[in-house]
């Protein structure tokens, strides 16, 4: 059976009258050459296993289910989660999980489901938990081979960031995966249309992410006190974001050869891992 065959629940929503719900940020994604571009992103090999997070109506679902031997959507909506259990009740593959995507770990999922395994996760996701959701998966274990998703074209702009452009969503993002704008979406793509533009964004994890478990903390310490005061030199927003003294921070930012008046935004990822690696500001 293809895509263009599998059900969705959008006829019986729509003879129901049940609308996206604002308060859950749903808007779902209709456009059928979208939906069949972010499995092609995905590249996923054909005994795949892929985490759906937020599947709604089951329109992704419908192009996600040919594409993998196991498919784990995760739904918030207890009604519409209900309405896709019996939807693809008769597919042993399909696993449809009421829950908080943000509460359950891809290692629970992978358990409950039929065991570990290297997965994939795809999903489109409502604008107010992008970030904190991606930051959830890539920071766990394990996290997905890839993730492609739809966020606001904003959030993505922000996560490919180069210098001098570079954010602390950036710096976030790229310590764990390769992040790619794959296109842009129309808010006519979406039931409703959001009033914003959005983007399909594919994630590529790192065979390792560029800082290991134990020195995370102490590494986004120094990063968010960079980015805490973007307008100031890094010598000003250093000293003030980790209690030290201008001289102190001269002296490490000199260590890893980076000029204290440049600012947060123009430093390279292998910049603030270098700050980091000096040790002097209580990083790696």
């Amino acid at each position: 059976m293809t895509a263009d065959e599998i059900p969705t629940l959008m006829p019986a929503l729509r003879d129901r009258g049940l609308a996206p719900r604002k308060g859950l940020g749903q808007h779902y994604l209709t456009d059928p050459n979208i939906l069949h571009s972010i499995v092609a992103a995905l590249e996923a090999p054909p005994d795949a296993v892929i985490i759906e997070v937020g599947p709604g109506p089951g329109t992704l679902t419908a192009a996600l289910i040919p594409a993998c031997s196991r498919l784990i959507a995760v739904e918030l909506d207890e009604e519409l989660a209900a309405m896709l259990a019996r939807l693809h009740e008769r597919r042993e593959h399909v696993h449809i999980i009421q829950g908080n995507a943000l509460a359950l770990s891809p290692a629970e999922l992978l358990q409950n489901t039929g065991g570990p395994t290297p997965y994939y996760l795809a999903g489109n996701l409502p604008y107010y938990i992008a970030s904190p959701l991606l930051r959830h998966y890539l920071e766990a274990e394990p996290p997905p081979v890839r993730a492609v998703v739809t966020v606001q074209l904003d959030v993505a702009r922000r996560i490919v960031a180069v210098p001098p452009d570079m954010s602390l969503l950036a710096v976030a993002v790229q310590v764990y995966a390769v992040p790619t704008i794959v296109r842009r979406l129309p808010p006519g793509a979406f039931t409703p249309p959001p009033k914003v533009q959005s983007a399909v964004l594919r994630l590529d994890s790192r065979p390792q992410p560029l800082v290991p478990p134990d020195r995370r903390e102490a590494f986004f310490r120094i990063v968010r006190a960079g980015f805490a005061q973007k307008r100031k030199t890094l010598r000003n927003s250093l000293a003030a974001g980790l209690h030290l003294s201008p001289a102190e921070v001269e002296r490490a930012l000199a260590g890893a050869a980076i000029d204290p008046r440049r600012r947060a935004q123009e430093l390279t990822l292998e910049e603030w891992l270098a700050l980091a690696h000096s040790g002097t500001l209580g990083g790696l």
